[in-house]
């Protein structure tokens, strides 16, 4: 059991070094950048849902699930991102691939524990602007940022009853995220630019709530809660400006820099309630909803700079509708009846408002499980749109090819003594 935690522990500290750009989204240049989902493969397909917990799966949507487990459990998935970018007059296309989670629950009796490490935003984008200037000539403006922001958590529970959990996790956010915009003359191979950057750290935290119970002989009715308060994160911030120079094959020289003085400041993650209600026949089909409340308000941008005057932030609301189907999962004829058949919807209204337009984002998903044994292999897919093209904005059509592992075994285990 040592041993299995020692690589798991390396495992960590290894992806926590390992730094990737896992968006193309223009919209990830505002506030800490587009915030990923929590969630395993398995709750992503059916929409985000996690109003159940599990013997032998984790659920990292909700802390009181913890409790659930009955074997140790490894999770680890990632995902691929296919994007076409679209706004009045052009287009174009990114593919992102991307460390979702790696964590592991530990079952303790009525008590059960998990660890692991998450994104919890990302930035990735780079935009190109030619206008034209009072003399007539073309301006060429470039904005570019990449980024992360991780967390390392670390979550209890506790089992009352057969019934009843709750369960908390502590989370420590940290990273870096980089904003470089460069304008010049098109004709000339000279331009101006300005790179902001902020190291993000501080801790927040996660307590959550799952309830079941029988409404008749067959059906079980699921019910699930979780709270988010608002974490104030510190920016330690950067600016540099810069002449700089482009050389036959593109380099970018630098000729004359200079670094300013700018304020440090709190950055928040935004205050989060959720209330899920769902139910279902215990290894046969469920049937749920979630909806999310997010202060989206408390957000500000980094520098407390007017990033834009037509930017806005106002409180944003997340509709989830899934569940899962599994023909006959103790079948020992087929493998396609034991196999978990999952789907869903959501709905985000994300809460940034630009140019007095709300920027919503809406997804179907599907997926299956897999099932080997006590572990198993989750596959997702995920179409959505994200965004408008009115007033020159960007619409976003994705697809999401998503894969999780997860594997369960019993680490500990009573010696037997001769």
């Amino acid at each position: 059991m040592t041993k299995k935690l020692i690589v798991f522990v390396a495992l960590i500290f290894s992806v926590i070094g390992y730094s990737q750009e896992n968006t193309s989204s223009p919209y990830s240049y505002y506030g800490l950048g587009e915030v990923k989902f929590r969630g395993t493969q398995s709750s992503r397909a059916m929409g985000g849902l996690g109003i159940q917990g599990d013997s032998i799966s984790l659920n990292l949507l909700n802390p009181a699930s913890y409790s659930h487990l009955k074997l140790t459990t490894l999770a680890v998935g990632g995902t691929t991102t296919f994007t076409n970018l679209k706004n009045e007059t052009e287009d174009g296309k990114a593919k992102r691939t991307s460390l979702d989670y790696l964590a592991i629950g530990i079952p303790m009796g009525k008590f059960g524990a998990s660890f692991g490490v998450l994104p919890y935003s990302a930035v990735g984008y780079k935009i190109q602007n030619v206008t034209t200037n009072n003399e007539g000539q073309q301006i060429k403006k470039t904005f570019s940022g990449e980024g992360n922001v991780n967390k390392v958590f670390f979550g209890g529970a506790y089992s009352v009853n057969k019934n009843l959990s709750f369960g908390a996790d502590v989370q420590y956010n940290f990273g870096n995220i980089e904003n470089e915009s460069i304008e010049g003359l098109s004709i000339v191979q000279l331009g101006s630019r300005e790179r902001n950057i902020s190291k993000i750290s501080g801790a927040s935290f996660n307590f959550g709530g799952l309830y079941n119970r029988k409404w008749n002989e067959k059906i079980d009715v699921y019910a699930s809660f979780v709270f988010s308060p608002e974490a104030r994160l510190n920016s330690s911030n950067e600016r540099n400006l810069a002449t700089v120079t482009y050389t036959a094959n593109g380099t970018e020289v630098v000729n004359d820099d200079i670094d300013i003085n700018v304020n440090d400041t709190k950055i928040s993650i935004p205050t989060r309630m959720l209330f899920g209600l769902g139910l279902g026949e215990k290894n046969k089909w469920m049937l749920g909803t979630e909806i999310t409340f997010q202060s989206n308000s408390q957000l500000t941008n980094r520098f407390n700079d007017a990033a834009s005057s037509n930017v806005t932030y106002k409180d944003g609301q997340k509709f989830v509708l899934g569940g899962y189907y599994i023909p006959k999962y103790d079948s020992f004829s087929s493998y396609l009846n034991r196999v978990v058949y999952r789907a869903g919807f959501r709905y985000e209204n994300t809460g940034l408002v630009i140019k007095d337009k709300e920027i919503d984002d809406y997804g179907m998903n599907f997926g299956l499980g897999l099932p080997l044994g006590f572990s198993k292999i989750d596959i997702g897919f995920e179409i959505g749109v994200r965004g408008t093209t009115y007033y020159n904005l960007v619409r976003e059509n994705y697809f999401n090819l998503s894969v999780g592992l997860s594997l369960s075994d019993k680490w500990f285990k009573k010696r037997k003594i001769d």
